[in-house]
């Protein structure tokens, strides 16, 4: 989800050694893609169904494509998990004749209850129609949803244990964390559009297009302070975009996120309540900027965030605020559990 619109590696603090990430604060990930495939392979070719058409099994997994980790940060725990897989099935008739066919799940992932799940049968083309195929899009549909939703549980349960590391009350020797240098990529200084209702910049002769606005109001479930960091802290960018950014949280400090997707600076900053930005996403042209607002209001144990946008090219302004909704708030909400 790194990119606006397509997948990319992520970049996120590495784990640290066991009772050095003092209060479980920094993010730390576990790679269990491994152990994730092999338990799926498990669980699925365990699938049997049997009903008064005869009896039909999974025999292999053919397709198993996509990754998992889980993730610790201040204490809590978050699971990502997106898979692919198709699997084969054998089926015996009562009369004893046999028929093939394929399983096919391509939704299995944290954002997919397992009621949710897109499971689909099917036989093999060169076989003629049976009863058996009604049994497996019934009770063999039924089994394959339920061999899934026990490797989410596994994943959730067994497989997540020492995640959570001691705090520093729990440490007989505290140790300050190690720091681990990265290389941070370099943002160039953005030219500025001049104002009028159809702008030219400095620095070129291309006029910025015919431009609108929107607004956006959303509800997180946290307070108003972490959702201010959440939008101008490096690290946690990082983490809910999932790859790296550079993220200079001040007034006048530059951002680049998404793989260069999208970047901008800070115009004026007001801790927990508001953020205000200079925004633009790759494609337009390069002189143009969005003014994007957010303000903060916290209500109880809620915030809400309400968003203003103008400046937009007219023709990006459906992607520009479906990206807004997509690779910052619903990012945030799946990554934090706001």
């Amino acid at each position: 989800m790194a990119k606006w619109g397509e997948g990319d590696p992520r970049w996120i603090v590495e784990q640290r050694a066991d009772a050095t990430n003092v209060n479980n604060w920094h993010w730390t990930e576990r790679d269990v893609s491994s152990w994730s495939s092999e338990r799926l392979r498990q669980l699925l070719l365990a699938v049997r169904v049997e009903g008064p058409e005869g009896a039909s099994q999974l025999t292999d997994v053919d397709k198993l494509e996509g990754e998992a980790s889980i993730n610790n940060r201040k204490g809590k725990l978050f699971f990502f998990y997106e898979w692919t897989l198709t699997a084969s099935w054998l089926g015996t008739a009562s009369s004893g004749v046999k028929y093939r066919g394929t399983v096919h799940v391509s939704n299995l992932s944290d954002e997919n209850d397992a009621n949710d799940l897109d499971i689909s049968v099917s036989l093999c083309k060169d076989q003629p129609d049976t009863p058996l195929l009604g049994l497996m899009r019934t009770r063999g549909v039924q089994e394959v949803r339920r061999a899934l939703g026990q490797y989410v549980q596994q994943l959730k349960s067994e497989f997540s244990q020492g995640m959570i590391l001691p705090s520093n009350q729990q440490q007989k020797t505290p140790q300050p964390p190690t720091q681990k240098k990265t290389s941070t990529p370099q943002i160039s200084p953005a030219p500025r559009c001049s104002s009028g209702p159809a702008p030219r910049c400095s620095s070129g002769p291309a006029p910025c297009p015919t431009t609108c606005s929107f607004t956006l109001k959303e509800t997180f479930q946290t307070s108003a302070a972490e959702l201010y960091t959440t939008f101008i802290s490096q690290e946690l960018v990082q983490v809910f975009t999932r790859c790296a950014a550079v993220v200079e949280g001040r007034r006048g400090g530059r951002f680049q996120m998404l793989e260069g997707s999208v970047s901008g600076e800070f115009s004026q900053l007001v801790p927990e309540r508001s953020i205000q930005m200079r925004w633009r996403f790759r494609t337009w042209p390069s002189e143009c900027f969005a003014t994007v607002s957010l303000e903060l209001q916290q209500r109880g144990d809620e915030t809400e965030l309400r968003m203003a946008c103008s400046g937009v090219p007219a023709a990006e302004e459906d992607a520009t605020r479906e990206g807004w909704r997509r690779f910052y708030f619903q990012a945030i909400r799946q990554t934090f559990g706001y």
